[in-house]
């Protein structure tokens, strides 16, 4: 529990506005513990936020795209590039931008839109919009609406006559389709390649496929066409002459394949066979697994020799390396066998070898000298499995390289054919590439303007769509939920103004804290009734009159509870506060009614009583006694009868049989106005001295501070007050502004205490390092027993 410093000489300075202001300056454990308060709300902005991301994807329509990949080769043109004067290749990022222009230019959009007749297509000149599109549309609309609409017209229609005006709208029409098209089509290089990507999105997979397709055609058309027709006679010439030496080339080279293939002769990059680079391979693997055979053989007789050795020499012979397995248990063995033989020398020296600690400590050596004995013993058997394995490998090894090197003879004896057939091959890829110069040799004067476009990818119909991606879109508004829920829940911390923790109390306000009371009738859990005062909260106007009773005397039936623990910590403070007097004069009070501030009082007054303190309980809330009415108590007489005809508290006072605990109760007759001057009268004077020579305690409970005086008017008779403030609910700008505005009442304030507190969501409020975290542990140390005794009371 948080409990104040002591000792208690005077209530801590005020913090200025200038350091509140530095205190509320968010830092990472802040933000964690508004992250752990505010979970619910940002839980509740995500799963609205992936409700409005499924409304989203359910009213918008499907986008699918369509993608086609044209080449820029300039190895189509290589032909012409070696003999022209002028080099045509292309090497530089502007003009594959210069293509993608072309793409993108009015002139293939018009030839797409004639060939697939756009502007009479209605999936394309108006395609479904989603929700958002056409809210977007409306409010356009609407404000649209409010404008000249001449501006939207064709400029003359109204006086042409009818076929005109068809041809007009006709015109537009195509304008507006070819205008859509450059818009919407997409043209991009991939990566640094000269590869360029055509798409097209639409809601009609097959409108996109046939729009990208007649795309990548058009513009590959508009390459070809861009050649003269004496370039395309001799490339067709070409073709058909270089096809022929081609075919005999590629017969002659698949043939070399063929038997290659058919006699297993297969050849590396260096020209080497196979089956040699195998037999080397084997070889190289031949001589690794020697050497690890014979380094397993030397690491499996080494440990050998050690276990042989047995286990009395296991200690001074189990040095390994560091990087063999076991190396941290044998070494951590080793050192708990020296910590121990250590201590057994110190003990024997000091008390014998048959001292009983000694005999411990020679057994524990002796264990600890086993384990290190086991584990050796293990790491030999994994040597002597690993010594196995690697013979078998050796083993295995030397009859792989006897079988490779009876095929690597009979390979070469096939090889001689194969050359044979390499020469053929070769002589005729001479040949064609011979005729292939004396080609270029005779067209070296001539350009031949070859398209150096080709399709490499064609479009395909779309099988999913391309937008709006599902996982995305969820995850955008899922995003967005959570960073609402992250609004909501900052705007929440920023309403933030009332008492949550101890330090708010002392750092806030500068009182002394003197502890949490917990919410009564359901333990720690902080889900039944709270102890309210009853002539405010219509959860206890609503109990029983047992029930009522049970709550003013927790203190007393659950004495090892929490909440009688912090009304000790109270009783601590003013009695350090208070030392040297003879009788104490504590005033219970409150800012606002429904604090609580009566049952405190009660339980208060109940504790020291059952603690053998001669104490006196003063119901001084002459306006509204509810803390007479909660006790049950029905009496013609109370403490302004007294205190008008001069009596003293035994004419007025009701003793309790268990505690001896004495109670002045009050009873309300109409509309007395004038209670604060009842309060502040000689006459109360008179009774608080008379009452003085007997109790040693005198408990007040007062009226709230806010909306009374009484209070203030009973505040020259107190030795000190116990504010009591609700947790969650009591403003610390109003406690602050009484606390200036009131220095009299402020001064004499020992301390306040957090009433009604939810322990379990007030882990949430402390600090990382605060008494509220640790709560759970502090459960032993409280035995709450207060239910049972309610149910009994009851």
């Amino acid at each position: 529990m948080n409990y104040a410093n002591f000792p208690l000489d005077k209530r801590m300075p005020l913090p200025s506005a200038d350091a509140e202001k530095g205190e509320d300056f968010i830092d990472i454990e802040r933000l964690l513990g508004m992250a752990a308060r505010q979970v619910k709300v940002v839980a509740v902005c995500a799963v609205i936020g992936l409700f409005l991301g499924v409304l989203y994807l359910q009213t918008t329509p499907k986008q699918y795209m369509s993608v086609a990949s044209v080449l820029i080769d300039e190895g189509l043109n290589k032909v012409v590039d070696d003999i022209s004067a002028a080099s045509v290749t292309m090497q530089t990022d502007a003009a594959l931008l210069s293509q993608i222009e072309i793409i993108n230019s009015a002139r293939l959009a018009s030839v797409v839109v004639d060939k697939l007749k756009l502007d009479q297509n209605q999936d394309f000149m108006n395609p479904p919009q989603s929700a958002l599109a056409k809210g977007i549309g409306f409010v356009r609309g609407v404000i649209g609406y409010f404008r000249s609409s001449s501006a939207d017209q064709l400029p003359g229609i109204e006086n042409v006559d009818a076929a005109t005006r068809d041809a007009m709208i006709k015109e537009a029409s195509h304008d507006y389709a070819v205008l859509k098209l450059q818009n919407e089509v997409l043209a991009q290089r991939n990566g640094r390649s000269y590869v360029i990507a055509i798409a097209y999105q639409s809601a009609n997979p097959a409108l996109a496929t046939a729009i990208t397709k007649a795309y990548s055609e058009a513009y590959l058309a508009d390459q070809l066409n861009a050649s003269f027709d004496a370039t395309e006679r001799a490339a067709v010439w070409l073709q058909g002459r270089l096809t022929e030496l081609r075919e005999s080339s590629q017969k002659a080279s698949m043939a070399v394949e063929m038997f290659r293939a058919e006699h297993g002769l297969s050849a590396n990059s260096d020209g080497q066979l196979m089956s040699d680079k195998q037999l080397a391979d084997l070889n190289a693997q031949l001589i690794v697994a020697q050497a690890d055979t014979a380094r397993a053989s030397a690491r499996y007789q080494q440990y050998k020799a050690i276990v042989d050795s047995g286990s009395d020499n296991a200690f001074n012979d189990s040095a390994i390396a560091s990087d063999q397995p076991s190396s941290s248990v044998i070494t951590t063995l080793k050192t708990r066998y020296l910590a121990i033989a250590k201590r057994l020398q110190d003990v024997s020296a000091n008390y014998g070898a048959d001292h009983p600690q000694a005999v411990a400590l020679a057994k524990e050596k002796a264990d600890v000298s086993a384990q290190i004995f086991g584990e050796l013993k293990q790491l030999t058997e994994n040597y002597r499995n690993e010594y196995e394995v690697a013979q078998t490998r050796e083993t295995a090894l030397r009859q792989k390289i006897a079988d490779a090197a009876g095929k690597s003879s009979i390979d070469n004896q096939s090889q001689v054919k194969l050359r044979d057939l390499t020469q053929q091959a070769t002589a005729l890829t001479t040949l064609y590439q011979t005729f292939l110069g004396r080609y270029e040799e005779a067209s070296q004067q001539q350009s031949f303007p070859v398209g150096k476009v080709r399709i490499i990818s064609d479009a395909t119909m779309p099988l999913s769509a391309a937008s709006p991606r599902t996982s995305k879109v969820l995850a955008l508004f899922l995003v967005l939920g959570v960073l609402a829920g992250a609004g909501f829940g900052g705007l929440n911390e920023f309403n933030e103004r009332f008492f949550r923790t101890g330090d708010d109390i002392r750092d806030r306000v500068g009182l002394k804290f003197l502890g949490y009371l917990p919410t009564i009738g359901g333990g720690r859990s902080g889900k039944d009734n709270k102890p309210d005062d009853a002539e405010t909260d219509p959860k206890v106007a609503s109990l029983s009159a047992a029930e009522k009773r049970a709550r003013m005397r927790v203190s007393i039936d659950a004495p090892a509870s929490m909440f009688a623990e912090t009304l000790r910590n109270a009783k601590i403070a003013f009695d350090v506060v208070m030392e040297g007097q003879g009788s104490r004069v504590i005033g219970v009070i409150s800012l606002l009614p429904g604090e609580g501030k009566s049952t405190v009082a009660a339980n208060l007054a109940g504790l020291l009583a059952a603690n053998g303190a001669r104490t006196l309980l003063i119901d001084g809330d002459l306006r509204n006694p509810g803390l007479s009415r909660s006790l049950g108590m029905e009496t013609e007489q109370g403490l302004m009868e007294a205190v008008v005809s001069g009596q003293t508290w035994q004419s007025v006072g009701k003793v309790d049989r268990q505690t001896k605990l004495a109670i002045i109760p009050a009873v309300l007759r109409g509309q007395f106005s004038h209670t604060s001057e009842l309060l502040s009268s000689a006459g109360m004077r008179r009774f608080i001295d008379n009452a003085k020579e007997t109790f040693e305690y005198i408990v007040v409970d007062l009226p709230p501070l806010g909306p009374v005086v009484d209070a203030k008017a009973f505040a020259p008779l107190v030795d000190g007050f116990v504010l009591v403030t609700e947790w969650g609910r009591t403003p610390r700008a109003m406690v602050r502004s009484m606390l200036e505005s009131e220095p009299y009442v402020a001064n004499k304030i020992i301390g306040a205490v957090l009433n009604k507190v939810d322990l379990k969501r007030l882990a949430k409020y402390g600090s990382l390092g605060g008494s509220e975290k640790f709560f759970d542990r502090y459960s032993t140390y409280y035995l709450e027993k207060s239910d049972a005794r309610t149910k009994q009371a009851a």
